[in-house]
């Protein structure tokens, strides 16, 4: 008798086809067939007639579906790869179809808030943790799935479709979706690591998103290699106090999901966030650029959520705190950086 929890003879999911989804379905199609949802019906068709993702070629092992109750019923291992802004709905959406027998693993880098209802983020005088929630507790909070994992890593979507090399961290608190993220991603040249510290790995991939910017805007204004190394430095340390604030390890952050994603978006015109921060250095208004977008720079969502945290914590985060102000107050963004090396900063390293 077949067991509900063999996935070898089973397909797997993936929902979203952005530009890191679509990444992640031609991998898993080296081994598996993927089902993979999409909202948009021409998307379907131009992956299921053309085996294409906005003109794109896409492995012939993916098919493409707009039907969450037969992508669940198809599958065991489902990876939910959208956008923070769109993550709840969409959970809910699958929540009908969803059992505790399914593996769920996440890409987003991203946070969601919890509020009471009818409230909204500037209804509220001080902001705590039990009030933002990473996608693994959306999907705790949303469905009756247990066994739920998070990928995170230096991972820039446009690299992973060229089969360029590259390494993930698969986190959860459970052995067994470590394992059959590791089965089903690894290949020659994709490398996974494992990490039972969800929450974490979850917040490393979403606070360095901050600190891209603020490289991006470094980029913008020329200021060059030894400001970069000072703003990574220091975004390396304001992570870890944020990250351990809101429930993370140490161990987590100085690891690939952490200091190795944060090199990498601190360096890179393919990371999203990154061109937000040096497309405002060069002038443009938040409003065009994000207009302008295709894909979500998950960092700004960001921004306005730890800020908000920080000041109901009564923490300090120099670096969120005065790029809040460059995003959402009209503070110019060499006035940020004149702040941030006149902070007064006495200590290098005091977390470990």
């Amino acid at each position: 008798m077949t067991s509900k929890n063999s996935s070898k003879e089973k397909s797997v999911g993936v929902v979203g086809m952005g530009s890191f989804g679509t990444a992640i379905a031609n991998i898993l199609a080296e081994k598996s067939k993927v089902i993979a949802f999409a909202r948009r019906s021409e998307m379907v068709d131009e992956i299921n007639n053309h085996h294409q993702v906005d003109g794109l070629p896409v492995h012939e092992n993916i098919v493409g579906t707009q039907d969450p109750e037969m992508l669940c019923s198809s599958c065991d291992t489902i990876f939910f790869m959208i956008p923070s802004s769109a993550f709840q709905e969409v959970i809910r959406t699958f929540s009908p179809y969803l059992y505790p027998y399914h593996l769920v693993i996440h890409g987003t880098k991203g946070l969601c808030l919890n509020l009471p209802e009818g409230k909204s983020l500037s209804d509220m005088k001080k902001i705590s943790r039990e009030h933002i929630l990473t996608m693994s507790e959306v999907i705790l909070k949303e469905t009756v799935a247990i066994r739920v994992g998070c990928l995170a890593g230096p991972n820039l979507a446009r690299e992973l479709y060229l089969g360029q090399p590259a390494a993930t961290v698969v986190a959860s608190k459970y052995n067994e979706v470590i394992l059959e993220g590791q089965r089903l991603l690894r290949n020659d040249k994709f490398q996974v690591y494992g990490n039972s510290d969800i929450v974490g790995v979850e917040l490393s991939g979403v606070l360095k998103n901050i600190i891209a910017i603020a490289a991006g805007a470094l980029a913008g204004l020329g200021l060059g290699e030894n400001a970069k190394g000072l703003l990574v430095s220091r975004g390396m340390v304001e992570l870890v106090y944020l990250g351990n604030a809101m429930g993370g390890s140490v161990k987590s952050f100085i690891g690939l999901a952490g200091i190795g994603d944060l090199v990498t978006t601190c360096n890179s015109t393919l990371s999203r966030n990154y061109t937000v921060g040096y497309r405002l250095a060069k002038g443009e208004k938040l409003p065009e650029i994000l207009e302008s977008m295709e894909e979500v720079a998950e960092g700004i969502n960001t921004v306005r959520l730890i800020k908000s945290f920080v000041e109901g914590s009564g923490m300090r985060a120099p670096i969120t705190e005065n790029l809040f102000k460059v995003l959402f107050e009209d503070l110019k963004i060499e006035e940020a950086l004149q702040y941030l090396m006149k902070y007064p900063f006495s200590v290098d390293v005091d977390f470990l």
